[in-house]
């Protein structure tokens, strides 16, 4: 994984007056923390943390004190409706330091026929892995799975230098079966109508 470096500023100011006007300003505040080092609060250009972000996990560089630092975004504050990025909580980190984070899970293939689907039993999947040497993601086939196969932890190949940070047996997806489609109220009413003239039939006779 590269690293995304990002001209924060030292925030000097707070509370909410504050951080509306670092927002209008096109910044977004932050606060670093971790290694017992007293929290630090920045201001962080908006548009470029918004495009660091799209990387799971991006590995960032900000200057603290004169001296540029890694850190791990940890927290992400949005706002409700337009989603923008309020504040960001930022993780100190060393390089050689191991870190948990969890990673997307992509499939590749196609499911054995049948419409069959799958559920994700895990939204991501916790690894330990180097905190400068992140995996963006890990990929796991899917080809010919049929209904009630699943897909453990166990099962995915990590890259070099990852560990599972879960059990082995936990299932990260598993298929589940394509439900019958329900009778249309036609078909159940020709049903009804069908099965009260057998019961006048046999009145009848």
């Amino acid at each position: 994984m590269s690293e995304i470096r990002l001209a924060a500023e030292a925030r000097t100011e707070f509370g909410k007056g504050a951080a509306r006007r670092a927002r209008r300003a096109g910044f977004v505040p932050g606060v670093v923390y971790g290694h017992g080092h007293t929290p630090v609060h920045l201001n962080l250009p908006g548009h470029d943390l918004m495009m660091a972000l799209k990387t799971p996990n991006a590995l960032l560089v900000v200057p603290i004190e004169g001296k540029d630092e890694y850190v791990l975004p940890k927290a992400v504050q949005r706002e409700a409706i337009k989603r923008s990025i309020e504040h960001v909580d930022l993780l100190l980190v060393k390089r050689g330091e191991k870190v948990t984070v969890e990673i997307p899970v992509h499939t590749e293939g196609e499911l054995a026929p049948g419409g069959n689907l799958i559920e994700n039993v895990l939204n991501a999947l916790p690894v330990e892995a180097e905190a400068t040497h992140l995996p963006e993601s890990v990929t796991v086939s899917i080809e010919g799975l049929e209904a009630g196969a699943s897909i453990t932890a166990g099962d995915i190949t990590l890259p070099s230098g990852t560990t599972l940070a879960v059990e082995a047996d936990a299932v990260v997806l598993q298929v589940i079966g394509a439900q019958a489609p329900e009778a249309s109220e036609t078909e159940e009413a020709a049903a009804e109508g069908a099965a009260e003239a057998a019961a006048d039939e046999a009145v009848e006779a």
